[in-house]
């Protein structure tokens, strides 16, 4: 593609104050996909991560499930129904609500994840959750996430450092009065666009919390095992026909994609996203088809000697295309070096799964270059009015 003479380099060169505004103009872009990308690849991440850690190969919801934060229960019943069914092997209710954890520090009350599990049956597969699992056992004994976000206080630091249970309250969103727990263990999980922080207790711990909210009757989620080497689609489908349109059954890659699906195409916050993404990849393409509109103007002599030499417009064309991938690879760098810096200060500040993946890192060059030669074209237009007699003008 590119010319033994290096045309497009030294035309971009020539005006180096020009030149190196352009490359921050492009970086600028570069940083906002970036950093679009990266917000909206944790809203995912995040929204799932406790699909991800979910023990199980079928997945039990209500029929009007939206999504984790937005929770309708159904009949325990209808779990262990599933246990007549060829092929299953074990299952375990799940018990998901919000409460106000108070900060044992200020006394402020901040919105805090509840999953309440069997300790006897594993649910979840969680670093520190297995060795602290007999914890929950004993009533009240609640666990942790020490990657929750800093307004429920110094829970976790002190646990660590004194290794002793603390006491906190909890309080049911409809209820002045509080309920006492102690914090037996820590587990990581983390935050995410609908949840600040997360505790796991048992059963019990959560029907107690909820007494006058929840009966044990109601779960939220039905985990299901199958044994070794069954048909799992036809299992769905077997259960799925005999509950009818009151149960949901989802398999694991099935609940993840439904959790992701709703974040970004039922939420205002998915919608803004998306919208965000494409109004900087538009902008974009303005500012670069400017930068390279008004190259192509300065030179129009030296593209109109270059017709009168007999170069054909599809030689002049390349120049300008290797214009605009030159100054593609130039502004990802600088932008790519400064979206690492601005990661971590988000990771820092929000606790999000803000990560720079190889996939991305691929996908931002190529789109950038693809940027950059979407303006080269609408640029040409101009050059294709180049006239030799503009020399002679």
């Amino acid at each position: 593609m590119f010319s033994k003479i290096p045309l497009a380099w030294i035309q971009l060169a020539r005006n180096k104050g020009r030149f190196l505004v352009t490359v921050v103009g492009i970086a600028f872009i570069v940083l906002l996909i970036f950093i679009q990308v990266g917000f909206q690849n944790a809203l995912y991440s995040s929204a799932t991560q406790l699909h991800h850690s979910l023990r199980g190969d079928l997945f039990l919801v209500s029929s009007q499930y939206k999504s984790l934060t937005a929770n309708q229960s159904f009949s325990r019943t209808r779990l262990y129904q599933v246990l007549g069914f060829n092929g299953v092997e074990s299952v375990s209710p799940m018990y998901l609500g919000f409460a106000k954890l108070k900060n044992p520090v200020n006394g402020e009350k901040y919105s805090i994840y509840l999953i309440g599990i069997e300790p006897g049956k594993i649910a979840l597969n969680l670093p520190d959750l297995s060795e602290n699992l007999d914890k929950i056992k004993i009533p009240d004994i609640v666990l942790f996430d020490r990657s929750s976000r800093t307004e429920f206080g110094p829970i976790a630091e002190r646990f660590e450092q004194y290794n002793t249970e603390q006491i906190v309250e909890i309080f049911p969103f409809n209820s002045v009065q509080g309920y006492k727990v102690r914090v037996g263990g820590l587990f990581n999980l983390g935050p995410s666009f609908g949840v600040d922080g997360n505790l796991i207790v048992s059963d019990l711990t959560f029907l107690r919390i909820f007494s006058n909210i929840r009966s044990s009757e109601m779960i939220d989620i039905g985990t299901v095992t199958l044994k070794p080497g069954i048909d799992v689609q036809n299992v769905v489908k077997n259960i799925q026909a005999y509950f009818d349109n009151d149960v949901r059954v989802f398999t694991y890659e099935e609940f993840n994609d439904f959790e992701k699906k709703y974040w970004a195409n039922r939420t205002p916050i998915g919608f803004l996203f998306n919208l965000m993404l494409i109004m900087v990849f538009i902008v974009g393409i303005v500012i670069v088809y400017q930068i390279l509109y008004s190259n192509i103007s300065s030179q129009i002599i030296a593209y109109a000697t270059l017709k009168a030499m007999g170069y054909k417009d599809n030689y002049l064309l390349k120049v300008v295309f290797q214009q605009a991938v030159i100054l593609g690879v130039l502004g990802y760098i600088p932008g790519f070096i400064i979206s690492l810096g601005i990661y971590n200060i988000g990771i820092k500040a929000t606790k999000l799964p803000i990560t720079m993946s190889l996939n991305n890192m691929i996908v931002i060059l190529l789109s950038t270059i693809l940027m950059c030669m979407t303006s080269g074209l609408l640029a040409t237009n101009k050059l294709r009015s180049a006239d030799p007699a503009d020399i002679f003008s």
